[in-house]
């Protein structure tokens, strides 16, 4: 297991950057003074290294929604990279539905990577690797492309997630798992805890060099896909994953702990979560200026985000209900809005499919409550926002 950020005896510094725009100059500006402050690139990768881009390319949307990772975000880390004299950078993900190739290039990001010499790639599978230390995960099915690269940005979206509450920087490394596996990972681990340790392992056995978060316009309510957009103005950029999320939550109010990526992160030695144990700090005049999450909050933060900040209720009841798969988050179709695509039906992991055209598709589809594992990649895949949790 890797080194317990909270026990290495010193802060994880987590870099908020405010940003109002996706205006190419202005998001490389705001990136080269935050990457600054946690060593600058010269200090993090060597020019000779192969650079993966690991945005969050969930699938193919209008760059109007805030699906994917901006363009304009990717398109400053590749300048910078350029600027670095690091000459071998590439771009890509493994969608939940099509092609990373296409989900980007709906967006303009081919055009902008490929104005700076980054090459846009579509992952494909390598195979099952071990991981002897994992704790969830012994094993992955990792795309060949991330397994031949030396150093994996990772470049996030700041977004709600029906299954963890947030998806950002733990969350997104999930793209590296290959096509259908993606799929078969929600059946291996159903649970938000279970799903949440596999995530750790897969952070701490790829290693990414830091992080990026675009919170310059997120997704609240009914994320990863069919939420709505809300501006949050600011660029966040750490070596810690867990502190980097964990920030995002503050600014939401969110409590930090109640997010399985975030708690399990912190105690399997990913990262850290609690507050004290992060340094926060701004860019000002070249110079970092520490600032409480408190400040953060007020000035960047929204009170009134919509995220689940419910607690998991414990006792007889609850335990009983777990057990009789009652009074638990399901997913619903929106009659109104559905098109009958079926792609939700496509994405559901379950092998016989808890969400089928049981009438034809003369009507939306319905589940059967007793085969669904509450993953909720039906919700997440749906191209209608059709799908909602209750």
């Amino acid at each position: 297991m890797e080194e317990n950020h909270a026990d290495a005896g010193k802060r994880s510094k987590v870099v908020l950057i405010p940003c109002d725009t996706y205006e190419e100059e202005a998001v490389y500006q705001a990136l080269k003074a935050g990457i600054g402050l946690i060593g600058g690139l010269e200090s993090l990768i060597r020019p000779e290294e192969k650079v993966m881009l690991k945005p969050n390319l969930v699938r193919k949307a209008k760059l109007s929604r805030p699906v994917v990772t901006h363009p304009a975000v990717m398109g400053a880390v590749a300048r910078l990279l350029k600027e670095a004299g690091v000459k071998n950078v590439k771009a890509g993900d493994s969608c939940g539905v099509g092609m990373a190739t296409a989900a980007a290039a709906a967006v303009g990001m081919d055009t902008i990577l490929g104005k700076y010499g980054a090459e846009l790639v579509d992952f494909t599978g390598m195979g099952a690797v071990p991981y002897e230390n994992g704790v969830q995960a012994k094993s992955f099915f990792l795309s060949r492309e991330i397994l031949e690269s030396d150093v994996i940005i990772n470049v996030c979206k700041m977004k709600t997630h029906a299954l963890e509450r947030v998806t950002g920087a733990v969350k997104n490394m999930y793209g590296c798992i290959h096509g259908l596996h993606k799929a078969k990972g929600h059946t291996l681990y159903p649970s938000a805890d279970s799903f949440a340790r596999m995530l750790v392992d897969l952070n701490q056995f790829l290693k990414p060099r830091f992080y990026i978060m675009d919170g310059i316009v997120a997704m609240e309510g009914n994320g990863p896909t069919s939420g709505d957009p809300v501006h949050m103005n600011v660029l966040l950029v750490s070596e810690d994953a867990v502190a980097l999320d964990s920030v995002f939550c503050r600014l939401v109010n969110l409590k930090p702990e109640l997010v399985p990526t975030n708690y399990h992160g912190e105690k399997m030695g990913l990262g850290v979560w609690q507050e004290e144990k992060i340094e926060l700090v701004l860019p000002e005049g070249g110079k970092p200026r520490e600032i409480s999450m408190d400040e953060a909050a007020e000035r960047w933060g929204k009170s009134d985000f919509r995220v689940d900040r419910r607690r998991i209720k414990s006792g007889n009841w609850v335990r009983m209900g777990r057990f009789f798969n009652v009074f638990q988050k399901k997913p619903y179709v929106d009659g109104e809005k559905c098109v009958k695509c079926g792609v939700c039906v496509e994405s559901c992991p379950v092998e016989g499919k808890a969400v089928t055209f049981k009438n034809g598709r003369k009507s939306p589809p319905v589940y059967d409550y007793k085969k669904c594992i509450r993953c909720f990649c039906c919700q997440e895949m749906c191209p209608h926002k059709a799908i909602k949790v209750k």
